[in-house]
């Protein structure tokens, strides 16, 4: 990735060096810097696996409300009775998912969540869910 910006700088400077029309040359030189910003700011995709729970029970732990017989209806009612939303604890994080609708599924159960991670609000940007094996 780094030797694919370089190269894009590289012939921005060239382009810029060479043109004669320097309005032209600005203008190729801008859309590639642009251009390059945009694939340094591009997230890869990664996977997560962890258990499906709610805000208010981060950790899974659903000791202290116990809403249900289990952590799965726990869940539920605590997403249902008290607006919390599902996140996916991973063991050591909780991890808020922007798929708020499929996570319903799979409460209180171990999954794989495949998306891209935004570090600064420790959110999912979610592709898919499926069961753990």
């Amino acid at each position: 990735m780094f030797t694919v910006h370089c190269s894009i700088v590289i012939l921005c400077l060239e382009v810029f060096l060479w043109d004669t029309d320097t309005k032209m040359a600005m203008k190729f030189l801008i859309f590639s810097l642009l251009l390059t910003a945009t694939l340094a700011a591009a997230q890869a995709k990664q996977t997560f696996t962890g258990t499906i729970t709610d805000s208010m029970c981060p950790t899974g732990d659903h000791s202290r409300m116990r809403m249900g017989s289990n952590d799965a209806e726990c869940t539920l009612a605590c997403i249902s009775a008290h607006g919390a939303m599902f996140i996916l604890y991973d063991g050591k994080e909780a991890y808020t998912l922007s798929d708020q609708q499929t996570p319903e599924n799979f409460a209180g159960k171990k999954v794989t969540v495949a998306g891209t991670l935004d570090a600064k609000t420790k959110t999912i940007r979610v592709d898919s869910i499926t069961a753990a094996k």
